[in-house]
């Protein structure tokens, strides 16, 4: 049987994906969908964590200053923080149901529903075969989802992140805009800054950069692909 080229990986998922078609929520058929995924890279022996974004419900930064609610930008990031508390406990109870153990850890602290964020706490849970959904950001306001992801997969020594999107990688303009949008097969961290491709924030780049952590940005929507990328084919755009 194939060996998967990764032990562990953090999955970073939009709150957008959670949602499908809807316009805003949880679908439920979605959120059985992305079960089924982890479901597989557990049965490959990987460790998976994940770190999940708010859209759905609200979020911060497009609420602030004099867009959206016209919140101040604090308050909307820490609005858009217990967003993702809220999608982390759905995707909790789906995966239990699905028989896979499974902890939240917040950076925000939140005793009754959720664990306190410890670095060491999270790798001995990965260490015990549990999933572990890693929920309010970094805990700061100005920082993305993108960035808790970078740096919660340096903390746990994760070997990637994937970022799960609705496109198949990384291309030189939207490709459901402009139909002769460039695909990036490959990227080098420094190209992704200086020509500010949407691959993720500058800080969560930088800090992947840094610490030469891989990013693979790839369509989750397709069924199967998390397997292929952890059994090694070149799927979605690798930066390195």
């Amino acid at each position: 049987m194939p060996q998967p080229i990764y032990s562990r990986i953090v999955l970073k998922l939009s709150g957008e994906a959670l949602q499908g078609k809807q316009s805003h929520g949880i679908d439920h058929d979605v959120l059985e969908y992305i079960v089924s995924q982890v479901r597989e890279a557990k049965d490959m022996g990987v460790d998976v964590a994940l770190v999940l974004g708010g859209g759905n419900i609200i979020r911060g930064q497009a609420n602030s200053g004099s867009r959206g609610l016209d919140l101040d930008r604090s308050v909307a990031d820490y609005m858009g923080m217990l967003a993702t508390v809220i999608n982390g406990l759905a995707l909790q109870d789906a995966l239990e149901k699905m028989g896979m153990p499974t902890r939240v850890m917040t950076a925000i602290e939140i005793q009754r529903i959720a664990e306190a964020y410890i670095r060491r706490r999270a790798i001995r849970h990965l260490e015990k075969g549990r999933v572990v959904i890693f929920v309010a950001g970094t805990g700061n306001p100005y920082f993305t989802t993108d960035t808790a992801a970078a740096l919660r997969a340096m903390e746990i020594n994760a070997q990637a992140v994937l970022k799960a999107t609705k496109v198949d990688g990384v291309y030189s303009a939207d490709p459901m805009v402009v139909t002769d949008a460039q695909k990036f097969e490959s990227l080098k961290y420094i190209e992704v800054l200086q020509q500010g491709l949407r691959v993720m924030d500058a800080t969560a780049v930088t800090l992947c950069m840094d610490n030469s952590l891989p990013i693979i940005v790839f369509n989750l929507n397709q069924n199967g692909n998390l397997k292929r990328i952890l059994l090694g084919e070149k799927i979605g755009t690798i930066v390195n």
